[in-house]
């Protein structure tokens, strides 16, 4: 199951445009971290955050319907109490392709969301970090994927 989890990440990653759920107003928040590395990667990310109105120099935009051009997949970065609704988004916008970052805790990956998305359709990743798929990601993040792939196998 591990090795399909990192290949569902890295088929997720080769999306041409990502909205990215979530993204914290403060600079300092591990979402600006993702966002800033998939930026330096080169990647087309749109932030979506209601409260915001632009991230990192980038348009945020409040609902996954307002992105134009529309998204093709959506990095969700948000609580269990948050996921429900934004999944629905999903649906509604036409992503089909949906990372659940699990953060600490449940994060947005709770029985409720992989339920939804199984019910749904959508190719969904969850259990792994953004930092843990990229190729050529740090070692710290690299060991952090050891310990989590391990962890799983056992299960």
């Amino acid at each position: 199951m591990p090795a399909l989890t990192l290949e569902r990440a890295r088929e997720f990653l080769t999306a041409k445009r990502i909205a990215v759920v979530g993204v914290s107003r403060n600079e300092r928040d591990f979402s600006r971290a993702i966002l800033r590395e998939l930026a330096a990667r080169g990647y087309d990310l749109v932030p979506v955050n209601p409260g915001a109105e632009q991230i990192e120099g980038r348009r945020c935009f409040a609902r996954l319907q307002d992105v134009r051009p529309a998204a093709d997949a959506a990095l969700l970065l948000t609580s269990p109490e948050q996921t429900d609704a934004v999944l629905r988004d999903c649906v509604a916008a036409g992503i089909r392709r949906v990372w659940l970052h699990r953060g600490t805790g449940a994060g947005a990956a709770g029985p409720g969301a992989l339920a939804f998305c199984a019910a749904n359709g959508l190719e969904v990743v969850h259990d792994l970090c953004p930092f843990m798929a990229l190729p050529g990601s740090g070692f710290p993040h690299r060991v952090h994927r050891f310990f989590r792939t391990a962890a799983s196998r056992r299960v």
